[in-house]
């Protein structure tokens, strides 16, 4: 029988909805708030969770949001059940990662047929999600990064971001490690007065998105697509079953972090004491490297992205910039830019 979790604050709808889904042949459990509704969800593991939106103590919204979170909650279908009918309260919801969105008044037979729907896809999720486990339980030696990305391609989910589209947040659950098919990403934290600071910026076949393996973190900054972007997620939980089985591709992946931190280390110390004219000269030279280009051909960056790799003041980066055109190092033509005098430009740095 499965079990259905009702979190419903009206008493009597409440309580009729309740027998409606047991004379159905569901067992259900109930919670009179959002806040009960997601310790009762964590503690019972339901199949599958109706949830008003408008609640006391915590909203449909910020339920849906704890739960999507937790690992052992995030891939339990969930469907709201509001009298919200407005088209942007609907879409919020899908947005958030509703499976189903019922408006009140529903019939019978509605509130029935999609939980049967949600539940059928979420069996054929868990498939195939435990398919993929016995396939990382199942895999050969991986020997090298190589295989590892290799691996990425055969065993992960693709996700195709547009140009600008955020990838994921700081404070997300950390589900996912990233493999860059195609595209370019910038990661970046928000400053105690709220200036944005890139962090790291990753190109074709790269890997980014680590976060720890053992603990379950939250990530520690937010990711952007800089331009279309082409992704494959490998699970955290598959990539640890991997290295767990593959020692040697594992130091290769520590080697790989180490080097990840020494160029951070370097980053910082050039923010901490190069000059302004180092700073943006070393950037533009970057942003050459990871757009995949020759140094020499134009790239196409915004200045807000140039100065917070930087870590300098979008004007001052703006004024360097300038005196660069003038002395015919580079050439500017609106968020275009190409290095003239390659040279020149690497003596700065």
């Amino acid at each position: 029988m499965k079990k259905i979790l009702l979190i419903e604050d009206d008493v009597v709808l409440r309580e009729n909805t309740s027998e409606l889904l047991e004379l159905s042949n569901y067992e259900v459990v109930n919670a009179a708030n959002g806040k009960i509704g997601v310790q009762v969800a964590k503690e019972t593991l339901p199949d599958i969770i109706v949830c008003d939106i408008m609640m006391p103590e915590l909203d449909g919204y910020g339920v849906l949001e704890a739960l999507t979170k937790n690992e052992s909650t995030q891939h339990i279908p969930f469907i709201f059940l509001s009298a919200k009918t407005e088209r942007k309260d609907v879409r919020k919801g899908m947005d958030l990662g509703a499976d189903d969105y019922i408006t009140k008044p529903f019939s019978e037979d509605e509130l029935i047929s999609a939980i049967e729907s949600r539940l059928a896809k979420a069996s054929i999720l868990k498939d195939i999600r435990e398919k993929k486990v016995v396939k990382v339980e199942e895999t050969e030696d991986i020997r090298s990064l190589n295989d590892l990305k290799n691996y990425f391609e055969d065993n992960g989910e693709s996700f195709v971001f547009a140009k600008e589209a955020t990838i994921y947040k700081e404070g997300n659950n950390s589900n996912y490690i990233y493999l860059i098919n195609k595209g370019l990403v910038k990661c970046h934290k928000l400053d105690e007065q709220g200036k944005q600071l890139t962090t790291a910026l990753y190109k074709e076949d790269d890997l980014f998105g680590y976060t720890s393996f053992t603990q379950n973190l939250a990530y520690q900054e937010s990711a952007t697509a800089i331009k279309e972007t082409e992704l494959v997620g490998l699970s955290k939980k598959a990539l640890t079953n991997v290295l767990n089985k593959n020692h040697k591709v594992t130091l290769e992946l520590i080697e790989l972090l180490t080097e990840d931190l020494a160029i951070v280390k370097d980053q910082l110390l050039q923010m901490a004491y190069s000059s302004v004219s180092k700073k943006t000269a070393k950037t533009i030279l970057i942003f050459a490297e990871k757009l995949n280009r020759k140094p020499e051909d134009q790239i196409k960056i915004s200045r807000n992205d140039l100065a917070s790799v930087a870590g300098i003041a979008t004007e001052t980066l703006i004024r360097t910039m300038s005196n660069f055109k003038k002395q015919g190092l580079i050439e500017i033509e609106g968020r275009t830019i190409r290095i003239l005098d390659l040279e020149r430009l690497r003596e700065i740095c």
